[in-house]
């Protein structure tokens, strides 16, 4: 067992306390990673606020990077030393997950959100020793160690910054990925992106990356604007404004492409709707369980298509080395939407990150070092 500290929420809507809880030396196939740095993403808050009900108290945080301290008997993938990106959990061996398709593997709710092992067992329990649900995303990255599958760590090489690589395990990606390898939009294309936070501007710098031409933002922060213009936005519209209105002034016909990054129904019929026809509009924003939307069916009869998209389509293992690869070449500055936090001041990253202050805070534990 590794006595460590961790921020636990424990109850719908609750504060995240730090608190010193047991972990579990890792099983067979399993990874103990110290923790460098650890993203704070939208899906934290909301399972804070109980959208998807993992049990609670719980240990939560999915975007975790850090140093392999040690490794299950069956593991072979890396070994300690390795710097490391933890992503998503999947069961490798359904049908879609065979096809690459890891984000819609039937078992993804359960491996992610279940606040245990697919086994239901949790490997944490608090000062007390009861139970604290934990292996969310199969990391639990808000502490001083999570542990981790051999299937969700990626390798990443020692010569970057490790402390702001773990948002690249999941906001980033997201965003990253759902231009690059779900939607897939060609050279000299267009696109409109609803929604300039982290997952947002990620695509926005996704969108440059493979030739977008007419790259267009959407959002209610001017702040957040200004900086999706410098990050390849190019024009921003105030959600405040008519954006299907601004859109179709812009490109006479509509948006070959666009992508909801809100998770609010009105916001989604307005990316459906700035579509040309035979346009494409991708769903990633994180909505509560039931959550409706209404849409016009014969708009939707002219060859237009909506379609979700879970974690960028990636594959983290070979997605995640090209999106490193290319802030190495500077094409992909995501650092810049960072702010950095001790783990102690993880309320006051949530605050900064639900006001809009701050785009990705990535929360530092105490003493960590490379």
């Amino acid at each position: 067992m590794v006595t460590m500290k961790a921020a636990v929420v424990r109850e719908q809507g609750g504060s995240f306390a730090i608190e010193q809880i047991q972990l579990e030396a890792p099983r067979d196939n399993e990874v103990l990673v110290r923790i460098l740095g650890v993203g704070m993403c939208h899906t934290d808050l909301v399972v804070r606020d109980q959208y998807f009900p993992t049990p609670l108290p719980a240990v939560l945080g999915h975007e975790g990077a850090g140093v392999v301290e040690q490794v299950g008997a069956g593991v072979t993938k890396v070994k300690p030393g390795d710097h490391v990106v933890l992503s998503y959990a999947s069961c490798g061996v359904c049908a879609n997950c065979q096809k690459g398709l890891y984000g819609y593997c039937p078992d993804l709710y359960g491996r992610n959100f279940s606040g245990g092992r697919p086994d239901g067992s949790s490997p944490c329990c608090d000062a007390h020793g009861q139970r604290v649900s934990a292996y969310f995303f199969a990391q639990s990255s808000f502490g001083e160690y999570a542990l981790a599958t051999e299937r969700n760590v990626v390798k990443i090489p020692d010569d970057v910054p490790v402390e702001i690589m773990g948002p690249l395990g999941c906001g980033i990606q997201t965003g990253a990925g759902a231009v690059i390898n779900a939607l897939k939009p060609g050279a000299g294309t267009s696109i409109a992106i609803f929604g300039a936070g982290s997952v947002g501007l990620a695509a926005v710098m996704a969108a440059k990356v493979v030739g977008c031409t007419t790259i267009i933002a959407v959002d209610l922060n001017e702040g957040r604007l200004s900086l999706a213009k410098e990050l390849g936005a190019t024009h921003a519209i105030n959600g405040r404004e008519d954006a299907v209105a601004a859109i179709q002034a812009i490109t006479g016909e509509g948006v070959q492409y666009s992508l909801e990054c809100t998770g609010l129904p009105k916001v989604l019929r307005q990316a459906v709707d700035s579509l040309r026809l035979t346009g494409v509009c991708g769903i990633i924003g994180v909505a509560p369980l039931g959550t409706e939307v209404s849409l016009d069916i014969n708009g939707l009869l002219f060859g237009r298509t909506v379609r979700g998209i879970i974690e960028g389509d990636s594959v983290p293992d070979l997605f995640i080395p090209q999106l490193v690869d290319l802030w190495k070449q500077g094409r992909f500055p995501f650092d810049r939407l960072i702010r950095k936090y001790p783990l102690s001041q993880i309320d006051a990253a949530a605050h900064a990150s639900e006001s809009g202050e701050v785009l990705k805070a990535v929360l530092i534990p105490e003493g960590a070092g490379a």
